[in-house]
Formats: structure tokens, sequence, C-alpha cells
């Protein structure tokens, strides 16, 4: 409590003073490597409302996890120690349930389906539950369709999962999902990833293309499956109570940018996919495209599981989105 106190009280006197219109520093922490499209997207963020802002607002960039953990910063965010976060939903979960709802397996068909509906009906949704837990919601940007990548055999079918132990988040929508393959499952840390699978300690994991590309996982992985069997976004958020110290017009700014920061990571996300599967190629890797309804047609009992833990009525409201 006397943390928080302390955050809290440094928090209130930074807004009080950019609410008099000085300059105010935002300090935006992620996880997304500096070479990944989510750091040039918030490269991009930070020049731009600096220039139209005329440098009142400044924005401090810290990539690579370098203030702590994804859920250490996302907390850091929601205390008002840290200014802005760029969580998954996978994150936000943790403290609105709703959000959970997004990583159903299998739940979008194109990146187009996926963006048309979180831009619209589930951020009407949501944005008001996430500003009771002390954050903003300024829009939704990417992450991708994860895919499985594993040591033994190439995966063909859901058959060619079934034994294989992946490593996963601690996101139960993940775990459901590659269970509900016939995998076994553990979690460990991101940065421990690239060593455990070198000494084999998992056969496998499941990563979006560019986290698979950027972080060189062909290295220890011969096997690349497009099974896309969920979705991830990173949700660009901000502390409330810094929110509401800034000026109308910066928040505009603010929003306006993100929004424009978020179009460029979607493009860059999907233009580079292509790029960098061709690239993990030519590293050797061998890529498989399987047709996606056997595995689909497996997803009910981790659709049940994803429904117990963000809420059955939670759940029937994003299906709804889906028609």
């Amino acid at each position: 409590m006397f943390l928080k106190a302390i955050i809290s009280g440094v928090a209130l006197a930074a807004l009080t003073t950019g609410a008099m219109g000085a300059d105010v520093t935002l300090r935006l922490a992620h996880f997304a490597a500096e070479t990944h499209p989510g750091h040039i997207a918030a490269l991009q963020f930070a020049k731009n409302v600096d220039e139209r802002t005329n440098g009142s607002v400044t924005i401090e960039l810290f990539p690579a996890n370098q203030l702590g953990s994804p859920p250490e910063q996302l907390e850091q965010t929601i205390l008002g120690a840290v200014d802005m976060n760029l969580p998954t939903h996978g994150g936000l979960d943790k403290y609105e349930r709703a959000f959970g709802t997004v990583m159903t397996p299998f739940a979008f068909s194109s990146y187009e389906n996926a963006h048309e509906i979180l831009d619209g009906p589930f951020t009407d949704w949501t944005a008001p539950l996430l500003e009771a837990q002390g954050l903003v919601m300024l829009s939704h940007w990417e992450y991708g369709f994860r895919n499985i990548t594993n040591s033994q055999r190439p995966i063909n079918s859901p058959d060619d999962v079934k034994g294989l132990k992946l490593r996963t988040p601690p996101e139960l929508q993940i775990v459901a999902a590659m269970e509900g393959l016939g995998a076994s499952t553990t979690q460990i840390a991101f940065p421990e990833l690239p060593n455990a699978l070198n000494q084999s300690v998992v056969d496998g994991q499941e990563n979006p293309i560019g986290v698979i590309y950027h972080y060189k996982l062909n290295e220890f992985q011969e096997h690349l499956a497009l099974t896309r069997h969920v979705y991830n976004s990173m949700i660009h958020v901000v502390n409330k109570d810094v929110w509401d110290g800034l000026t109308e017009e910066q928040q505009t700014i603010l929003r306006e940018e993100s929004a424009n920061a978020a179009k460029t990571m979607r493009e860059a996300v999907q233009k580079q996919e292509a790029e960098e599967l061709a690239g993990l190629k030519e590293r050797g890797m061998k890529i498989t495209e399987p047709d996606l309804a056997p595995f689909a047609a497996l997803m009910e009992p981790a659709r049940k599981r994803v429904a117990e833990y963000s809420g059955a009525d939670n759940m029937e409201k994003f299906l709804g989105f889906l028609k």
C-alpha cells in the first residue's frame, strides 16, 4: 500500500504539471524486440506525437522487456509507475476476463476479420470495462496468428501434434488449444525458451511468425506448421490518471497517432510474414500448410475451457460478433 501511495503521488504530481500545459514525458514499455514491427510502430508513434504537440508531449520508449516482464510492465502501468504499455489480450484478461475471449482457438478467419471485430464492437464493449481497471484503451495494434514449431516431425494433421511436448505461455487459451490437439504443455518464460529448445527440454513451441524469425528459433527447430490456431494483438493502453491529466488536444493527438501506429504495424506484420517465411526457408526450416478444418474440429473442449475462464456470458457476446 505504501509503494502504491508513493507511485500514485508521483503520477498525480506529474499530471498536475501536464494539466497546466507544461511539457510532459510519457514512458511507453513493451515486450517487442527492437527489430520487430511493434517497436517500429512505437518509434513512429513517439516521433509523430512529438512533432504534432510541438514537443509538449515526449514519448520515452522501453522495448524488449527493459522494465520487467510483460505482466510486471502492465501492473506498473495500472499503478502509474509506467505511463503506457502494449500488453496482449492474454495479459489484460487477468484484470478483465472479457479480453480472454479474443484468444478463442480458430475464432478469426483472417487478419481483416479480426481487425473489423476488434476495432468495432469489441472495443465498444471492452473499453469501458478496462477503464474500471485504471486503463484507457487507445487502439489495437498487431501481433499475429500463432503457429507451431517443433524439432521432431512435420505437422500435416492433428495426429502429428499428438505426443509433442510444447512450450506455451501461461494463457489458458493457448494451453487448451495445444492440449486439445493432443500435445502436452509446459510453461517456460520466453527469455529461457531458446535454451530450453536447445537442450530439448521441450520438443517445440508456438508463436507468431515474426517472433520465430526475429528470435531465430529456427536454430533449434526444424519444422514450422502454419496452424494459425490463436490470434493475438498488442493493445495500446495508458494509465487513466495520466490520461485524465492531459489536455483534450493532447488526448486527440495521442489517439490519432496510436491508430496510425496500429495501421503501420498491421501492414508491416502482414508484409513481413511473407518475407520472414521465405527467410526461414532459406535458413533451412521445413514449412507445412495443413488443412486447418480438422484442427478446428477438435476445439470444442478448448472453447469450453475458454468460456469457463472468460465467463459464459462474455463468450456468448464475443461469439455473437463472429456471426
